[in-house]
């Protein structure tokens, strides 16, 4: 299940409000004692969080489906998607739903009781994090995440069943300006850089992958020279920008990679304004990267 992204936060009733991590989306299945923590895009992570893996073939039910995300908290609390790309050792899984629980499928009751089903099953170990609520509406949950430097909220319909897809269900706001956008392309290094000067970044609208601005920071010599043996074999001739920037010295790349970038703002005509890279995610499908208002 997805949420919705809108831009103004927003107070409804019956709805409750959560943070909204910076992690890895993962489902943790759990039959008897064997235990498969799957990505969104049905990647097996069982290896790379066996921490959590552990953890949940610890817990008493005989079979468990979670919904939350590995995520890595930083000296203040705030989730940091560069903790967890760094391999960050305390990764903590963020749970905030359960589908299924000792035989029965919860996935077509209320979150109220899924909610309550997730929090009996966690026991006490600290690899488990119970998705944060806060109190008092959305609003008020925005003032506080806004102020806690968290990416945003996430406002959810206590009464909602749990539908796969994109939903009006659960809704998300950004308080911090953060998103995935495709690697189209990279630029010529100039003075003492190497590899690439900057990247290329796109957004899919009606099927259309359109340039929304170029990000030169946020890289260290070790992450170009990472990413620039990632780009060679995607390197071709044409690109695949509806509206590619006339620039010199432009190389264009097969839209395959998806970049998390962090930036100020975007202006009326989807611009970033000073994007930052910050790594990229394998768990999410090039295709399913789209401009506000676009997504399916």
């Amino acid at each position: 299940m997805l949420a919705s992204l809108v831009r103004e936060p927003f107070d409804r009733e019956g709805w409750v409000f959560e943070e909204k991590y910076d992690g890895y989306r993962i489902l943790a299945y759990k039959e008897g004692a064997r235990v498969t923590l799957l990505s969104r895009n049905a990647i097996d992570r069982s290896v790379r969080y066996s921490r959590i893996a552990d953890a949940v073939r610890a817990l008493p039910a005989q079979t468990l489906l979670l919904d939350g995300e590995a995520v890595a908290f930083d000296k203040k609390g705030v989730s940091r998607f560069q903790l967890v790309q760094q391999g960050n050792e305390d990764v903590k899984y963020a749970v905030f739903d359960c589908l299924y629980k000792n035989g029965k499928d919860l996935r077509r009751e209320p979150l109220s009781v899924r909610r309550a089903a997730m929090e009996k099953s966690l026991g006490s170990s600290g690899v488990f994090v119970p998705s944060k609520r806060f109190n008092g509406g959305g609003l008020k949950a925005y003032k506080a995440a806004s102020k806690k430097g968290l990416e945003g909220i996430i406002g959810k319909d206590l009464a909602s069943v749990y539908s796969e897809g994109r939903s009006h269900s659960w809704l998300k706001v950004k308080a911090h300006k953060q998103d995935e956008y495709v690697i189209a392309g990279f630029t010529e290094p100039s003075g003492s850089r190497k590899y690439f000067g900057a990247l290329l970044l796109g957004a899919y609208r009606k099927g259309k992958l359109h340039f929304v601005g170029k990000v030169g920071t946020g890289f260290d010599e070790e992450r170009l020279a990472t990413l620039y043996r990632r780009f060679k074999p995607l390197i071709r001739k044409q690109t695949a920008l509806a509206g590619p920037p006339r620039e010199k010295g432009v190389t264009y790349l097969a839209p395959k990679l998806v970049a998390q970038i962090s930036y100020q703002e975007e202006t009326a005509d989807n611009k970033l304004r000073q994007p930052v890279f910050l790594g990229l995610r394998d768990d999410k499908d090039s295709k399913d990267v789209h401009l506000p208002g676009d997504e399916s």
